[in-house]
């Protein structure tokens, strides 16, 4: 009897449709986009992403636009 097939972390929700290295690529860009980065006001890792390119600093509450996924 085969075993379940693992999914792929968040790209999981697409199933069968795709293909690996797409979903992979996604799966990276995600995991980073919702990790605290760092603001480049305070310079502490406080920024988190709330829309597309809209971000707020936790430490020093500022809200700002910059990238759309991930701060540089």
């Amino acid at each position: 009897m085969p075993s379940k097939s693992k999914k792929s972390k968040s790209a999981g929700r697409f199933g069968a449709r795709y293909g690996k290295t797409v979903k992979n690529k996604l799966v990276k860009v995600e995991e980073k986009q919702r990790k605290k980065q760092k603001c480049p006001f305070c310079e502490k890792l406080g920024a988190k992403r709330l829309s597309k390119g809209i971000w707020k600093c936790s430490k020093c509450n500022k809200k700002f636009a910059s990238n759309t996924y991930y701060l540089d």
